[in-house]
């Protein structure tokens, strides 16, 4: 097997912007209003990752401690950013501090585990080991919670009264709230799973596609996949339950009562 990964050369880079032009067309004949938001993320996305490909050669080539954890918060602060911006509803700003708190806890700690525990690559800051897990491991607690905080909103307000109702009958808040953190939960580690589900069957997810396009053996590729799939898994529940279990108390107040949060 050959280990010199085959490269694309700049007309093969435009023959797959084509499939993008293809989708332009269709939305524009339907009438769908999506033309400039396809343009602009796939704009985006070539010039965010040509950044991010030279900014990583310059990182390889000079590994430093202080520069992967740098890079690791960066990556965090970032995916809370887009978190905010995700969420299509007004969210109480407490809540919003409850999302950077569960997914700096969540995140950290399961890269951590994860790279220093399970993988245990050396030294523990190499940012060709470090960086790209911490990318899938933040990338799929970020949106895990997007999920679950528009679910928690959402069923906050449009069970309002069913809360009250409780209360009024005796539940301490953690009971009156129990289904809609349950539901929240649900909501958010179920694309996860679902991934679970159809790897290797239905798909090839991106690791291990990289891995055997640049010559690993598909049993080594595979380990891997396992491994980073049950890290994330266990990232997205970590980081998700976090939030859920303390983001439904922002909507009390010190005497249990239900308040409005602004």
């Amino acid at each position: 097997m050959e280990n010199d990964m085959l490269d694309l050369g700049f007309w093969q880079l435009v023959a797959a912007y084509l499939f993008i032009i293809l989708l332009l067309i269709i939305v524009k004949l339907r009438k769908i209003p999506r033309e400039k938001e396809i343009f602009i993320a796939t704009l985006r996305m070539t010039l965010q990752l040509l950044l991010v490909g030279y900014v990583l050669m310059y990182i390889f080539e000079q590994p430093h401690p202080l520069i992967t954890i740098g890079i690791i918060l960066f990556m965090v602060s970032f995916a809370i950013f887009n978190i905010y911006k995700r969420v299509d509803m007004e969210v109480p700003r407490r809540l919003k501090k409850m999302v950077a708190f569960s997914m700096i806890i969540g995140t950290i700690a399961s890269t951590l585990y994860f790279n220093l525990v399970v993988i245990q690559f050396d030294p523990w800051y190499d940012p060709r080991y470090f960086i790209p897990i911490a990318g899938m491991i933040i990338g799929n607690s970020m949106t895990g919670i997007s999920l679950g905080v528009q679910t928690l909103v959402e069923q906050m307000k449009s069970k309002k009264k069913h809360i009250e109702a409780a209360l009024m009958l005796g539940a301490t808040p953690k009971e009156a709230t129990r289904k809609i953190v349950n539901h929240s939960f649900d909501s958010a580690i179920l694309p996860t799973i679902n991934s679970m589900v159809g790897i290797g069957i239905v798909f090839l997810p991106g690791m291990m596609t990289g891995q055997i396009l640049a010559g690993a053996s598909p049993v080594i590729a595979i380990k891997y996949q396992i491994a980073i799939m049950l890290g994330i898994t266990g990232s997205v529940a970590f980081t998700v339950i976090i939030f859920v279990q303390q983001g439904y108390k922002i909507y009390f107040n010190k005497e249990k009562q239900l308040v409005e949060e602004s």
